[in-house]
């Protein structure tokens, strides 16, 4: 079921805050540390995240006779600039390493002016980013996702910081979306069962394999198979 956008807004915020004051207390042998996403260090990982804000700052109205793209289709075109982003992550972690969550709070803070911005143009705005023209309740939709995803990555990547970095009514909106994406490229009827689990799977977190689907989704109904989703993973 799709999220509108106010709840989604409010979830990206609420996400947004809680990785803040996760961060807060890493000192420098922390963000020092590699991080699960491999080739990255937490420093890195860290820097992204303000990228990932980056990407709603600089999103602007789209023409009148834009034709948006589903949030699947942009989360592919995501992927498919991994390099670019890679290379992006290093100079920005680079150019930050002198005050990392200053810089972040910078991204935030105009990723949020922008969105009130963006949303003043009607109740769901075709808008015009980086890589595509999308709907704004996709593009915010695509932050959250990012935020869970990596938040979850920083958890993992340093499992001793306490406190757990991810908002389960987040969590839960970010795996409904990606199931809704194989559900709608397959037709079936799945309901997610574990959602950390299943975000893991879709976004290439965790080896995926037969009996890792079926613990983290299943069918609607009992008298339905278990469609073969492998595949379809990860999808980002």
């Amino acid at each position: 079921m799709a999220t509108d956008l106010a709840t989604t807004d409010h979830l990206l915020r609420t996400q947004w805050l809680r990785l803040r004051e996760w961060l807060e207390d890493l000192d420098d042998d922390a963000t020092a540390a590699p991080s699960v996403v491999p080739g990255w260090t937490v420093a890195e990982l860290v820097a992204h995240l303000g990228r990932v804000m980056d990407a709603v700052a600089v999103t602007q109205p789209a023409d009148d006779d834009a034709r948006p793209i589903s949030l699947g289709a942009y989360l592919a075109l995501t992927a498919e600039r991994a390099e670019r982003i890679d290379t992006v992550t290093r100079e920005l972690a680079q150019q930050i390493a002198a005050d990392p969550l200053g810089a972040l709070d910078r991204h935030a803070e105009d990723a949020f002016a922008q969105l009130q911005v963006l949303r003043a143009l009607g109740p769901d705005p075709v808008v015009r980013t980086r890589v595509a023209e999308i709907r704004l309740s996709d593009l915010a939709l695509s932050r959250l996702l990012e935020l869970v995803v990596h938040g979850d990555d920083l958890d993992r990547s340093l499992p001793a910081q306490p406190g757990d970095i991810v908002v389960d009514e987040a969590l839960q909106v970010v795996s409904d979306a990606l199931l809704e994406i194989v559900t709608d490229r397959g037709g079936w009827e799945l309901e997610v069962v574990e959602p950390r689990a299943w975000v893991r799977l879709a976004c290439g977190r965790t080896p995926v394999d037969a009996d890792a689907i079926g613990a983290a989704v299943r069918p609607r109904y009992t008298s339905d198979s278990m469609p073969d989703l492998a595949g379809m993973l990860p999808l980002v």
